[in-house]
């Protein structure tokens, strides 16, 4: 059997600590080895481990739940020999990156694990889109991950004034996080992120085309990740990246970069959305009603923002609109939080009717 020393010895650079080497010791026990999954692919896995890398099936750790099936990032007991070998279990997760599924049930896809920095990747080659990047940052919230906003492709903004002011754009939509400007191409920002990264397990997310894989490779020192231009129209690119890899990084620190994603769907992120916009529940605790919807109320401390040019409107609408999709997608799968929002509609729906019967009433 692989010594302890041994272990640590190969997995730490991977993330491996003594509160993970606790939770493995009833697996221990039972001859079984820890390791860490760096690639997933059509129920298979690859896995790092003190005795090298194995291909490992997947099968007994229920794959139709798309919430509990082995991802990378994960930590797993693999069989210690065997042809196929098997995943036997995972262990528990720190932190989990999941998005919804396109299915009708709004079932919860997880994309990655044990995640301590998400690093958003955002091309300043397209036109920022703000609202996308809340949609990021909420997820990355949700999941327990500290996020972190990475304005790619720097170097095609030549005016430093401009690329300040998209900078100041970016941490306006995003308090409390690190956002940093960065180019791959010149190195410029890659030591400060670096410095972000290079302690614990970094996961690299943004649309197709926003140079994800680029700056993989620049972070990592070497070519690892195939690279493709992105299309001048849009600044998207086809998947470079067709399968979540996770590597570790020569000066300390784990990456997992992913496919581009197309789809960023909430789910049951309501801690996420209140983080990213923490400037207006802050001031809605302010307002007279504790359940206000900053629409028309009388006494609406947000809505006094908005008027006083405290708080932007597009802000607002934001965050409107991703609480809303976000209890959608909750009361999928929750029949009483279903029958709430379908009252709160109706009851909307006639304090409407009734303003405006009151104003016709004026009128006449």
């Amino acid at each position: 059997m692989t010594s302890s020393s041994a272990v640590y010895s190969a997995l730490a650079p991977y993330g491996w600590d003594d509160d993970w080497a606790d939770a493995f010791a009833p697996y221990a026990s039972e001859g079984l080895l820890p390791g860490r999954v760096v690639r997933v692919d059509r129920g298979q896995c690859d896995v790092v481990t003190a005795d090298g890398a194995v291909r490992a099936d997947t099968a007994f750790v229920t794959p139709h739940d798309p919430m509990r099936v082995v991802c990378t990032g994960d930590w797993v007991a693999v069989e210690a020999g065997g042809n196929p070998r098997y995943v036997r279990a995972y262990l528990p997760r720190r932190t989990a990156f999941v998005r919804s599924t396109s299915s009708k049930r709004s079932d919860g896809q997880i994309l990655a694990a044990n995640v301590d920095h998400a690093v958003v990747a955002v091309s300043l080659a397209v036109e920022l889109d703000l609202g996308r990047v809340e949609r990021f940052l909420a997820l990355a919230w949700e999941s327990g991950a500290q996020p972190v906003v990475v304005l790619t492709k720097a170097d095609l903004v030549t005016d430093p004034v401009t690329l300040a002011h998209l900078v100041q754009d970016v941490e306006n939509t995003a308090p409390g996080v690190p956002v940093v400007a960065a180019s791959a191409h010149c190195g410029d920002g890659l030591d400060i992120l670096r410095a972000l990264v290079g302690d614990g397990t970094s996961v690299l997310l943004g649309q197709s085309g926003a140079g994800k894989s680029t700056l993989a490779n620049a972070l990592i020192g070497e070519d690892v990740m195939d690279v493709r231009a992105a299309r001048d129209v849009d600044g998207k690119g086809r998947h470079t990246t067709t399968t979540r890899n996770l590597l570790a990084l020569p000066g300390g620190g784990v990456l997992i970069d992913t496919p581009g994603l197309r789809g960023v769907g909430l789910y049951d992120a309501e801690s996420g959305v209140g983080q990213v916009f923490a400037e207006i529940e802050e001031l809605a605790e302010r307002c007279r009603f504790h359940d206000c919807a900053h629409e028309s109320e009388p006494g609406c401390a947000v809505r006094a923002a908005v008027d006083g040019g405290e708080l932007p409107v597009r802000r607002l609408e934001s965050y409107r609109k991703l609480i809303r999709e976000n209890q959608w997608i909750v009361a999928k799968t929750d029949a009483r939080l279903r029958a709430e929002i379908r009252r709160d509609w109706k009851r909307k729906g006639a304090e409407g009717r009734a303003a405006m019967q009151a104003k016709q009433g004026r009128w006449t």
